[in-house]
């Protein structure tokens, strides 16, 4: 079991290692998932994340975006598995859990973290701000 620590971490770096790791039979637990980072500029990405959620149709059909932010990370670690449907896909999403914190059960554990080897320069935006209104 890895628990690794989101905080200041690129969403997409954390979301290709969380997805390789799960393909291999890891289990992922995700911690601070609010506290992810997403590079480039804050208006073209909130943009984008609004859009997605006006395209729904009515209100009972239609790709529901969420707004949680550990509901966000983790889809952004679906897209990065291979048919996450059914298969291997789906049993690798089953092995990954995100969280908004840390909950106590994971507080005294040792956590990995992954800012070390990525660095952010530059512009970005964290995922809370994406998931407020």
């Amino acid at each position: 079991m890895k628990i690794i620590d989101a905080e200041g971490t690129i969403l997409g770096r954390l979301a290709s290692y969380s997805a390789k790791e799960a393909l291999k039979g890891e289990e992922i637990i995700i911690l601070n998932s609010e506290k992810a980072i997403i590079t480039g500029r804050k208006e073209n990405i909130k943009e984008y994340y609004e859009s997605k959620r006006k395209r729904v149709g009515s209100t009972l059909k239609g790709p529901k975006v969420s707004r949680s932010s550990e509901k966000i990370v983790k889809r952004t670690i679906r897209g990065m598995l291979p048919n996450y449907r059914d298969g291997r896909g789906r049993e690798a999403l089953k092995r990954i859990k995100c969280y908004k914190g840390i909950p106590l059960e994971f507080k005294d554990k040792e956590k990995i973290t992954l800012k070390d080897k990525f660095k952010t320069k530059g512009k970005s935006i964290k995922v809370e701000d994406i998931s407020k209104k």
